[in-house]
């Protein structure tokens, strides 16, 4: 029997947020709980899993927000300083945990992480990215690209030429960071609308991924149905997400990370202890998470218990086994069709680690259980399987996302539809702007156009209206996108009067310094 092949993709994305005009910030937070929680150990899983001589491959979107913030001086010694007081923190617990056999372990367990976390991120001289470039050489991992500030392409397309800024100057960030071009795009909440495939295609992608509707409601219905990938009339071939992996891990009522052993997320002492104890000398006060969680899942409505480590590893190691036994038996239902079936398998990065603590220990137990079946399936890439299986039929995908419902309901709503206008009108005006100036139009207006740019693509970010939306921070979200749009309507104020203020330019680069050499003629 001819082996099948498997593809995971991890989404690792978070909106920019850097707020230097205050020695901390909540918000920012988010990236160093990311770092702690997900990049770094699936980074050091990789690595394990390489340097063991495990035969795997593994796909990984890095957004340009993302690779923004990674290479940030001020974000990386925020991010130090964040280590320091959180090693700070596991000291201080296991002292005060010392007649408490259960927490003083789980106290060390976490200080000695932290302490080992925080030696890495030194090793690696701080750069991340660094590390992921290093497994994409020695060809574990794919990276592939995406939109530039993770704008959902389909609802910026009354503009086109705001959805080819998006994909092209995320384009250009990949190449800037990489060294090369990606193969492969990541689509934003793998939302397609007919007529994206053309701007891809200008960007020479080879390869995209949409949710399992996208395909099999194109024309025609493709033959292999989400287990081949299509070619799009425009050239770039689309990969379908595979609906029953996706709910062995998503779902909320039946999925993976729902399981009582393992560790519950909510839980954390830095909602239990005062913020005095919790941080000593910050400005930043109140209630914030901590990564310090001592209960499990637990279930019911009763008292969350301590968390046993030894039970969530066996917990683990069961679902590993499950997911690896469903997959074979899915492959072998395929195994009779004329083709080798790939079954796609993308999931958001930060569901690994930081929203669901022992999803790392569950990727590699995965992935080394797979090893031991290569005479029924391969882990492989995207782009790896489309060089091997150059012929594929040819199919105009639906429109499609991966969002509640499958469309992009989610994103544009009552509660957030306000955005819309604003972004149209500053996209039309970007774009008369761009197309205004002749070949050279000196020093200080390429800088108004190129902040003018930096600021409407961040206020294009599908993660504000996202949080709108959900209720998550939607004050903070609200008040970045108003603040995006306001700068850029007062630069372009300035522009049109042939009056800029420098004052205020400067402050609005240091404040939003993502993208240095960004290319506004794409909107021309």
């Amino acid at each position: 029997m001819r082996p099948g092949f498997l593809a995971l993709v991890l989404h690792a994305h978070l909106p920019f947020v850097r707020h230097p005009e205050h020695d901390e910030f909540f918000e920012e937070d988010w990236l160093f709980e990311a770092i702690t929680e997900t990049y770094i150990p699936l980074v050091t899983m990789m690595q394990r899993l390489a340097a063991d001589g495990v035969p795997f491959k593994l796909t990984m979107s890095v957004t340009p927000t993302l690779c923004a913030m990674l290479r940030d001086e001020l974000l990386q010694t925020r991010y130090v300083r964040h280590l320091d007081r959180s090693v700070a923190l596991a000291q201080r617990e296991i002292k005060r945990n010392e007649a408490h056999p259960q927490l003083h372990e789980l106290s060390r367990f976490y200080c000695q992480l932290l302490v080992g976390t925080r030696q890495f991120f030194e090793e690696c001289e701080r750069d991340l990215l660094s590390a992921f470039r290093s497994l994409r050489e020695a060809g574990v991992l794919e990276i592939i690209g995406c939109a530039a500030t993770h704008g959902l392409l389909p609802l910026l397309t009354q503009t086109p030429e705001a959805v080819r800024a998006q994909v092209l100057i995320g384009r250009e960030v990949y190449r800037d960071v990489f060294g090369a071009d990606p193969a492969g795009f990541w689509l934003p909440e793998c939302a397609y609308m007919p007529g994206l495939e053309r701007v891809l295609q200008e960007a020479n992608i080879r390869w995209l991924i949409l949710d399992a509707h996208g395909l099999l409601l194109g024309n025609p219905r493709p033959r292999r149905a989400i287990y081949a990938p299509c070619f799009t009339t425009a050239g770039p071939a689309v990969f379908a997400r595979d609906p029953e992996s996706s709910r062995q891990v998503w779902s909320a009522e039946s999925g993976y990370p729902g399981d009582p052993a393992y560790r519950d997320f909510y839980r954390d002492i830095g909602f239990d202890l005062p913020a005095e104890y919790m941080s000593p000398g910050s400005t930043a006060r109140g209630p914030r998470f901590t990564g310090l969680k001592y209960h499990r899942i637990t279930g019911g409505s009763g008292e969350k218990e301590i968390y046993v480590r030894g039970w969530a590893e066996a917990a683990a190691n069961a679902h590993a086994d499950h997911f690896l036994e469903s997959r074979r038996q899915q492959l072998r239902g395929l195994a009779g069709h004329d083709f080798e079936p790939i079954v796609v398998m993308p999931f958001d990065a930060e569901l690994f680690g930081h929203w669901w603590y022992e999803g790392p220990r569950f990727l590699e137990l995965f992935i080394r259980k797979a090893a031991q079946h290569a005479d029924e399936l391969r882990l492989t890439t995207p782009g790896e399987y489309l060089a091997a299986h150059p012929t594929q039929e040819i199919v105009a995908p639906a429109a499609s996302s991966w969002g509640d419902k499958g469309y992009w309901g989610m994103w544009l709503d009552p509660s957030n539809a306000w955005i819309y206008p604003h972004l149209h009108s500053a996209a039309q005006r970007m774009r008369d702007a761009a197309r205004a100036q002749p070949l050279d139009p000196g020093a200080l207006t390429d800088r108004v156009l190129k902040q003018m740019t930096r600021e409407l693509l961040l206020a294009q970010s599908s993660d504000w209206a996202f949080l709108i939306k959900t209720g998550t921070a939607k004050h903070y979200a609200a008040q970045r996108t108003t603040e995006h749009i306001g700068r850029f309507n007062k630069l372009h104020q300035q522009l049109t009067a042939g009056s800029i203020d420098e004052a205020f330019l400067s402050e609005c680069e240091w404040r939003n310094n993502l993208f240095p050499r960004v290319n506004w003629r794409y909107y021309v």
